[in-house]
């Protein structure tokens, strides 16, 4: 299934947090799921989510993985010609939302994090459509990288060592070279 939940109340919750004995903690999982959403579904959400009344915390544990949503703008074109807007695709490898007793959520993931794209659509004939990613890398890849990044620092101090060595042997023979 897409999507798994599970609501827990009472003693049993207790091993959850203390709080989710009186007001219950809700698991969810959701995997391999794939959604195309509207930009003005989202933003029709707003009243909904307003309220006067403070609501009761639940510890809550969502986690999400392999999933992706793209977000399409449909709002009204301000001139007629114009493309339109490029679609927003949230891809997200794994990540667990937490929700605790303070009522504050918490973000974690493992290994890659999320990729967040902007892609057009590829008319035919056309090369490939620009984009961007972003991406956080994988834990363990960073003390590599750093590694990597030390030794070509030090290539470039060595390179322009070389280059200013190079430009004194000119100038000794045509002190009026410039670069």
């Amino acid at each position: 299934p897409e999507v798994c939940l599970r609501l827990e109340v009472g003693p049993s919750a207790a091993v959850h947090s203390p709080l989710a004995v009186q007001n219950g903690f809700l698991q969810m999982l959701l995997q391999s799921y794939t959604a195309e959403l509207l930009m003005s579904s989202l933003t029709n959400f707003g009243p909904f989510l307003e309220d006067e009344i403070i609501p009761e915390v639940i510890p809550m544990e969502i986690e999400v993985v392999d999933a992706k949503i793209t977000l399409k703008d449909d709002s009204p074109r301000v001139y007629p010609t114009s493309p339109g807007p490029v679609p927003i695709t949230l891809a997200v490898d794994h990540i667990v939302v937490k929700r605790r007793d303070d009522g504050v959520f918490y973000l974690t993931g493992q290994e890659t994090l999320f990729v967040l794209s902007w892609s057009s659509p590829a008319s035919p004939g056309d090369r490939p459509p620009p984009f961007f990613v972003l991406c956080l890398l994988q834990r363990k890849e960073v003390p590599e990288l750093q590694r990597e990044l030390q030794s070509m620092r030090i290539a470039l101090a060595e390179a322009n060592m070389d280059k200013a060595r190079l430009l004194q042997e000119i100038r000794k023979y045509n002190p009026l070279f410039q670069l």
